[in-house]
């Protein structure tokens, strides 16, 4: 039996085709197919394809289970269906026992997942990159608008009878023609994002990184720079980073000094790479003008939380991916990855090293 999953990039204009084989050992009766546990409920699609070759044991619900609930139900598991929210440690491996064969996280990041446990005990794990890249990039791009030209702010005023006289000054924001971005992290979706940007007149791209990537700086015809100078230069900081050690809380009062008046912030990459608390200080100062966020620390962050006070903070609850298409693509990936490794065949996208 084969599966063909296509995946249509727009803007590279290629096609990229998935072809997954399966086995007619793993089409047993339903008694002798391994126990598959999905930590809660996902788009149908990679459900059903999983449940094909697996039973499954399914934490119903939209919400991350509790750490009692998941500990209890990975007992004697042969995969894990997981996600981002999802904390998978040694504890959990313990948990689930020597059943175990192999993870899969419906996510680009697994830094929810400790690699290192995981390789010491030969389980594989897979991961879901480039499918949401799109979705992403789009979504990064809609927040920096509604930061920039102040959206939010508008539709509050409207709504609240505050919509007088035509003012020429009144939520006035800040234009992306003729400005300087500069993206943290020019990776798929980074690249993605500029490419998006380049229609509204951008002046220039800067990026920085651990490495060059110029294939990429050529096709936006971006300036690979340290840090420093692009923080120092740019009118809009786009975060689009991995989160590392180094990455961790790396935009913080030191960074934000740096940054012009009139600079704007944007993170979708991940909400430890911000320290919320030095952001809440810079912009109620006036140290930079705006920050949108689509991920935050903790994650839902509590309707207390001094940032959601503030007329200059957009935030979201991350939903960088959350597209259809794209939600459905990531389930089918992460089953298409369990079902692979439990073939003893390579799985579509596995997380180096594991």
């Amino acid at each position: 039996m084969k599966l063909w999953i296509s995946l249509l990039k727009r803007n590279s204009r290629s096609l990229i085709v998935y072809s997954f084989r399966t086995m007619s050992r793993y089409q047993p009766s339903n008694d002798n197919k391994p126990v598959a546990l999905i930590t809660r409920r996902v788009p149908t699609a990679g459900e059903e394809l999983l449940s094909k070759y697996c039973q499954i044991r399914k934490i119903d619900g939209d919400l991350p289970p509790s750490r009692e609930e998941l500990l209890k139900q990975i007992k004697d598991v042969d995969a894990l269906f997981c996600l981002l929210t999802d904390k998978i440690d040694s504890t959990v491996l313990d948990a689930a026992g020597p059943n175990l064969k192999v993870i899969g996280t419906m996510s680009v990041g697994y830094d929810h997942i400790d690699i290192e446990a995981c390789k010491s005990r030969g389980i594989p794990v897979g991961y879901t990159p480039e499918v949401l890249t799109d979705a992403t990039a789009e979504l990064t791009v809609a927040l920096l608008l509604n930061t920039s030209r102040r959206l939010s702010e508008g539709v509050h005023a409207v709504k609240a009878g505050l919509w007088g006289t035509w003012q020429p000054l009144w939520l006035c924001g800040q234009g992306l023609h003729h400005s300087t971005v500069g993206i943290v992290g020019l990776g798929r979706i980074g690249l993605a994002i500029g490419r998006r940007l380049q229609p509204f007149g951008v002046d220039r791209f800067l990026y920085t990184g651990n490495t060059r990537k110029e294939t990429a700086e050529q096709e936006i015809c971006a300036t690979f720079v340290s840090m420093d100078e692009l923080l120092e230069q740019s009118d809009f900081v786009i975060v689009s980073c991995a989160l590392t050690d180094q990455t961790k809380g790396m935009f913080n009062t030191e960074a934000f000094k740096k940054m012009k008046r009139n600079a704007i912030l944007v993170n979708t990459s991940r909400g430890p790479v911000v320290n919320q608390d030095d952001l809440y200080l810079a912009l109620k100062s006036g140290e930079i003008r705006a920050a949108g966020l689509d991920v935050t620390t903790p994650e839902p962050l509590p309707v207390d939380n001094p940032l959601l006070q503030l007329d200059n903070c957009v935030v979201l609850p991350h939903i960088g991916s959350a597209t259809e298409e794209t939600r459905s693509t990531m389930s089918l990936l992460t089953a298409r990855n369990i079902i692979a490794a439990l073939n003893g065949e390579q799985m579509p996208c596995k997380i180096p090293g594991t």
